[in-house]
């Protein structure tokens, strides 16, 4: 609690026991109250108990630990693209995907004074690149924090009116910010794809919401082989499985072992799937499986 700034802290301090009381419905999520992450665990979760985290790390330790039931991370963004090392936290927290929620992101600029007078303006990464034009065209220095609402609470206890924050609109009030100026996103599609975090998978009919398609999400590492991937491929290609997103990383800075992520429609025990899979593990040198869950928008 003592790394967020002091506005934040009786606020999280209320939420963390509210959480702590009742772990079974707690939900974890990286930011201080009023960050975009905790818009996103009240809509996915209304009768849930939001448990602030200082990073991505707490949040999923919150789970590991048995402090809260899941968490829900960003793990891309539309404008952005994927989020800062969730590739590499999610296989190492041993924890299962159950669930994705989408967020139509708004950004505001909130402080203490003027507009005109305003010089810097603190936020996440993603936030302040995702208003990178904005903030240029009015002369603005992006100043990078851990979270969104995290920098609305340091601009409130720094009281500078030349220092402001990016936050959801609702942060303002919360932390006693004047609103400067709204929805100053660089596009309007500005969409925030998070996913649900949890120990265990739940039975494909337990999870909700009911109906619609499945999605399944997956790592590997192909085998270093000319047109490995090519043939990795091949398999999703001649079993009509369609495969939504596929992004490489680099573990370690080896610049030699390149890992895979990918989000595919279907989920194990679909015969065209399992065929697709079959012939990936062949042609890769480890395959894992993150999680199965529901669609919670349509692809396609």
């Amino acid at each position: 609690m003592e790394n967020f700034a002091a506005p934040a802290r009786p606020i999280v301090a209320r939420m963390t026991q509210a959480a702590m009381a009742e772990p079974a419905r707690a939900v974890a999520f990286q930011g201080a109250p009023g960050a975009n992450s905790h818009v996103a665990a009240t809509e996915a979760f209304p009768d849930g108990l939001p448990l602030p985290c200082f990073d991505f790390a707490d949040a999923i330790d919150a789970v590991k630990d048995g402090r809260a039931d899941c968490a829900i991370i960003p793990i891309e963004n539309s404008l952005h693209g994927r989020v800062a090392d969730i590739h590499f936290l999610l296989p190492e927290s041993g924890l299962v995907i159950t669930g994705e929620h989408f967020l139509p992101i708004r950004h505001a600029l909130m402080g203490c004074g003027p507009r005109d007078g305003i010089r810097q303006a603190m936020s996440h990464p993603q936030a302040l690149g995702q208003c990178r034009h904005w903030l240029k065209a009015h002369g603005i220095e992006p100043v990078s924090y851990p979270d969104t609402a995290g920098a609305a609470a340091k601009v409130a206890e720094l009281a500078d009116p030349t220092i402001a924050a990016l936050a959801p609109p609702a942060a303002a009030a919360l932390y006693g910010l004047d609103l400067l100026a709204t929805d100053i996103a660089d596009a309007d599609h500005n969409t925030t794809r998070f996913v649900t975090l949890a120990r265990g998978g739940k039975p494909p009919a337990a999870q909700e919401p009911a109906g619609g398609d499945w999605m399944t999400t997956l790592i590997f590492e192909v085998r270093n082989v000319p047109a490995a991937l090519y043939k990795a491929m091949g398999g999703f290609a001649t079993n009509g499985v369609n495969m939504t997103k596929l992004e490489s990383y680099q573990r370690n800075g080896s610049f030699a072992a390149t890992e895979f992520y990918a989000d595919v429609v279907g989920k194990p025990g679909d015969a065209n799937l399992d065929h697709a899979l079959e012939e990936l593990g062949f042609h890769s040198k480890w395959l894992r499986v993150l999680g199965t869950y529901r669609q919670a928008r349509t692809r396609g």
